[in-house]
């Protein structure tokens, strides 16, 4: 099995990109909602170390979000405990889908918490700064300082496209991206 690690900002369409491949993919975003929907042990673990914060079960967004803008400190505490779970769930996916030829990663810290391996093929996202804020205002949970406090935690962008083996310019029309991919694919197989 090839790993296939989606790198880049911040609303530059990796989970929209990570799907054109058509392998499995990891969305690391989507088990973190999960977790904080499901997982008892973690809203315990959270309610332990922001107890101003997290109040009820399942943990919703504001929480999490007013915990964040509150304290820079409570973004690392966040990220500590859900990192694990993170993980364990990867883990279980990768192991799920050992038998296939590729799986994708689409985790937004996958340099920084040293989650990729030397094998792993590394895909940078590049999209257009005005493109970006464009798509992300139209999230109804959009908040700037929140996505600049995520993006403090990140490493810099120039240092993931150096990282990457491959990179697709993202304009947000289809037509390109599925040539980006095919493109990809055909070199990768």
């Amino acid at each position: 099995m090839r790993r296939i690690g989606i790198l880049g900002d911040i609303g530059s369409g990796k989970s929209y990109i990570a799907k054109q491949f058509g392998y499995p993919i990891f969305n690391a975003d989507d088990e973190v909602h999960d977790i904080y929907k499901k997982n008892t042990r973690v809203f315990s673990k959270l309610k332990k170390v922001l107890p101003n914060f997290i109040n009820s079960f399942p943990v919703s967004r504001g929480e999490i979000s007013k915990a964040i803008l509150a304290d820079k400190n409570n973004l690392k505490k966040i990220v500590k405990i859900i990192h694990i779970e993170v993980r364990k769930k990867m883990n279980i996916f990768l192991e799920k889908n050992k038998r296939k030829k590729f799986v994708v990663l689409d985790i937004p810290l996958l340099l920084e918490n040293k989650i990729n391996r030397k094998g792993d093929l590394l895909i940078f996202i590049q999209s257009q700064k005005k493109d970006i804020l464009k798509r992300l205002r139209k999230r109804k949970n959009f908040n700037s300082k929140l996505i600049k406090k995520f993006r403090d935690i990140q490493l810099p962008l120039v240092y993931k496209k150096r990282k990457s083996h491959f990179i697709i310019k993202n304009d947000f029309t289809n037509r390109k991206l599925k040539k980006y991919v095919n493109d990809i694919i055909k070199k990768i197989q």
